[in-house]
């Protein structure tokens, strides 16, 4: 899928990249993945709601030719983000058809963690993962761990900002990439990757990194 910005080719940017809470804004600088949520925006390119569906994605921005303009009226809202770890942590999960692999893989993996007979369907996991990306009293919700104890590929709060925890460090997140790096240390911290996806990075899914946390 490559997505383009449309007949008028607006000089500004648009508010559909995703930060690691799964808030939208807008910046100069572009993803390595999209997705979507349904419709969000207006005919006017005006954010009015969140979400709209219970599927959130996360997809490759190339796919079999495919081209797409961006924010077209009563089309889905195009979203973008930097890595797929940022994806995860703001609730999305691979897409089952440009990511098929990808989807299975972690379709898998999301099966050993909560031991279960079977792997579930597409709408099995939104279910589970739609509580815990939402708001709560308008705050996203969040729970504790002990830093050592994450698995690698997982997004945490730590002074009012977001950190992916990758190779036994914190790396800051900013729009452009990872930036300051802080060494592990003890105690708990807020968990902002849902938990049920926690449990599935920990149980063999690795999510891709920005070059920026991982140079290798």
């Amino acid at each position: 899928m490559t997505a383009e910005s449309g007949p008028d080719r607006l000089p500004r940017p648009l508010r559909n990249r995703v930060d690691p809470t799964g808030e939208l804004f807008a910046t100069e600088h572009r993803g390595i993945l999209y997705g979507n949520r349904g419709v969000l925006h207006d005919d006017e390119l005006t954010l009015v709601r969140r979400h709209q569906v219970r599927r959130w994605i996360v997809c490759v921005l190339e796919f079999r030719g495919r081209r797409r303009p961006i924010l077209r009226p009563r089309r889905y809202t195009e979203l973008f983000f930097l890595d797929e770890a940022v994806a995860l942590a703001a609730g999305h999960r691979p897409c089952a058809e440009c990511r098929h692999a990808d989807y299975q893989r972690f379709r898998t993996a999301w099966t050993a963690a909560h031991e279960l007979p079977a792997a579930p369907s597409a709408d099995g996991l939104d279910r589970i993962l739609h509580p815990q990306r939402l708001l709560h009293d308008g705050t996203r919700s969040t729970f504790a761990a002990e830093l050592a104890r994450l698995p690698d590929g997982v997004f945490v709060r730590w002074q009012d900002e977001c950190w992916l925890w990758q190779h036994g460090r914190l790396h800051r997140w900013t729009p452009a990439g990872y930036t300051e790096r802080r060494e592990a240390f003890t105690g708990p911290v807020r968990v902002l990757t849902p938990r049920s996806t926690v449990e599935t990075i920990r149980a063999g899914y690795r999510p891709g990194v920005h070059q920026s946390a991982d140079p290798r």
